[in-house]
């Protein structure tokens, strides 16, 4: 079997276990509403589908301000198709059947992990809880 063979039966079974769905974003600009001053940001969708959320490790503490954050590292997988991804898009899981938990959540892009014979793309997300 070649290499090629192998590593789409690799993404094909990678694929499978893809059971959330998510939407990719980055932020393109912003409108403000003239009545009210309300800045409002604009976004410009780069996917729309299928993606996997996995705990890539533990959280961070940081301050902002006189606040106290919790920073979580997670990992989403997407379809190797998925191209062009950038440090700072925004990740909205849209449905986790497995994990209810995860719908509505927002992640920012921070880490882009490339490889030759990867099976998903793999994006290092952060979140921010308060």
């Amino acid at each position: 079997m070649s290499v090629e063979a192998l590593l789409a039966r690799g993404r094909a079974a990678s694929e499978r276990l893809m059971v959330d769905a998510c939407v990719i974003r980055r932020k393109t600009g912003e409108t403000t509403d003239e009545q009210t001053g309300v800045i409002t940001p604009v976004y410009a969708t780069l996917y729309t589908g299928k993606c996997r959320v996995q705990q890539a490790g533990g959280a961070t503490p940081a301050e902002a301000g006189e606040a106290y954050r919790l920073m979580l590292r997670l990992e989403v997988q997407v379809p190797m198709s998925i191209v062009g991804l950038e440090v700072g898009d925004e990740v909205e899981l849209t449905s986790s059947p497995l994990d209810p938990d995860l719908v509505g959540r927002t992640f920012f892009v921070r880490d882009l992990a490339h490889k030759t014979h990867a099976t998903a793309r793999r994006v290092g997300v952060e979140e921010a809880t308060s």
